[in-house]
């Protein structure tokens, strides 16, 4: 039974232009034209990478985010892995939170593991895994089930990091100079 509660949990954030269209539906992903900005990202906000050393960047947003991108073993550095399965556990976080935080109060304690080897040969990873750990004990089994429920769902329906790795996303590189 889906509740008036579940109803708005689902709806999570706005959907983004064109999510009327059935995922993967070609129309869903809007046209690049000249005029649009290709590096444009949400807000305004502008994104890049700095080298700081050899095989070391800080990643930098407008907004004053940083981060320390480096080779595995680099002290206080991610991966460029490491950030991808740290923004697919972000992503699903972000998406149930208002659902968790509603059953089980503001201050529940949520952690998301994340996961998954590179293939030997490929660079890539096949296959990445998320755990989602939080205390339902306190919930009896229908609101249990009703919960879960809605936290897939929600992921499923919001989470644009999942989303886009579910689906593929094109990428280009353009070097600055390059005909």
């Amino acid at each position: 039974m889906t509740t008036d509660q579940d109803a708005r949990d689902l709806a999570g954030d706005p959907a983004p232009a064109g999510s009327g269209t059935a995922p993967g539906d070609p129309s869903d992903v809007p046209a690049v034209s000249d005029a649009q900005d290709p590096l444009a990202n949400a807000d305004d906000t502008a994104l890049w990478l700095e080298r700081t050393g050899t095989r070391q960047y800080v990643g930098r947003s407008s907004r004053g985010g940083e981060v320390r991108i480096g080779s595995l073993g680099d002290p206080d550095a991610f991966t460029p892995g490491e950030l991808l399965k740290i923004a697919l556990g972000a992503c699903t976080g972000l998406s149930s939170d208002a659902a968790l935080a509603r059953r089980l109060g503001d201050d529940v304690q949520v952690t998301i593991r994340v996961g998954g080897m590179s293939h030997p040969t490929e660079d890539r990873y096949p296959a990445l895994a998320e755990v989602l750990e939080v205390d339902l004990s306190g919930l009896d089994d229908a609101a249990r089930d009703r919960l879960l429920t809605v936290v897939h769902r929600a992921v499923e329906q919001h989470c644009t990091v999942g989303r886009t790795l579910e689906h593929g996303a094109t990428t280009t590189l353009t070097v600055t100079g390059e005909r």
